[in-house]
């Protein structure tokens, strides 16, 4: 996820140019010292830009908790202070302020972002984050990668789609992280196509809580995997309840316990203790007598992983 709270842009252009006339004042003066001036998008303008691929220094997209640093902005600078950003929701190009900086660093769509290599054939960005008031101008280390769309049609003559692809170190790093989880459930780690769950009784509805990717979220619903959550209702209960717990599901299926996601610490150990066993005893006899578990799995290979669940009990028949 790119998106980093600021309250306007002319603020955060004040932050970026305070920042880095720090650095600069810092690391030299007198006339040795080399100004770096603004970076200029103007022979750039108007070309449109696919992201291909977001990868960390070592070469991957994964991290071994299972978040994918998945390539999606499209984008086409329109002048020195606006471009243009892809929103897959509105299925139109929207336009955002951009504010430059020094050291070809500029903020734009509530992100910050350095300029490592730019062509009218490519372009590559790293990550910038912001540490309250100022810049981390040392990057995450985390690097976009965009080619112009012209250049995918007429020279490479693919796909945006098909160079968006993990790669083979990615996918023997996911086979590696799997065969960990699935020799540990309690090793697990999110899994791209979440673990999903079917009722196979009227007496239990499910529903899956999903994020509306928009410009807040830098249109980024990725918590939906790293925590997929579920609302599940029991009816003709054998009492109201309500319980909130996390289950790993390992790559069978089957549903082991994980800890409650309430916080327990000021009811005492006796409470905490009776949460746990009683949730449990819902997780064993309702959940998995009443649902069909399909496990989770990262591309295409199947390992544990983990989800949240919040389980209503009505003793009363539905009306």
């Amino acid at each position: 996820m790119l998106s980093i709270n600021i309250k306007t842009v002319k603020l955060a252009g004040f932050i970026l140019l305070t920042a880095i006339s720090i650095v600069q004042t810092g690391c030299g003066s007198g006339t040795g010292a080399k100004k770096k001036q603004l970076i200029d998008f103007k022979p750039y303008n108007g070309i449109n830009y696919s992201e291909v691929s977001r990868r960390q220094k070592n070469g991957l997209s994964f991290n071994e908790y299972g978040y994918q640093l998945e390539p999606q902005w499209k984008m086409k600078f329109v002048s020195d202070d606006s471009v243009s950003i892809f929103s897959p929701t509105k299925n139109a190009f929207i336009n955002f302020p951009l504010t430059r900086g020094y050291d070809s660093i500029f903020n734009a769509a509530r992100s910050w972002l350095k300029v490592q290599k730019i062509t009218k054939d490519s372009l590559i960005l790293e990550i910038i984050k912001q540490k309250g008031d100022s810049l981390d101008i040392k990057g995450t280390k985390v690097y976009m990668r965009f080619f112009a769309d012209n250049y995918v049609k007429d020279v490479l003559h693919t796909d945006t789609s098909i160079l968006r692809h993990p790669s083979r170190k990615d996918t023997l790093f996911i086979k590696a992280l799997s065969a960990k989880a699935n020799a540990d459930y309690k090793k697990q780690f999110s899994a791209r196509q979440v673990a999903s769950l079917t009722s196979k009784s009227p007496q239990l509805h499910i529903h899956r809580r999903v994020t509306k990717a928009t410009i807040e979220n830098n249109f980024d619903p990725s918590d939906d995997y790293l925590d997929p959550t579920y609302d599940i209702v029991i009816n003709k209960a054998y009492k109201d309840f309500y319980y909130s717990f996390t289950v790993y599901v390992d790559d069978k299926g089957g549903m082991h316990y994980g800890k409650p996601l309430i916080d327990l610490g000021i009811s005492g150990p006796e409470f905490e203790q009776a949460y746990i066993h009683q949730s449990t005893a819902i997780m064993d006899s309702y959940l998995k007598f009443y649902l069909d578990v399909k496990p989770g799995s990262t591309l295409g290979i199947v390992h544990s992983s983990m989800i949240s669940v919040h389980v209503e009990g009505k003793a009363a028949a539905a009306q």
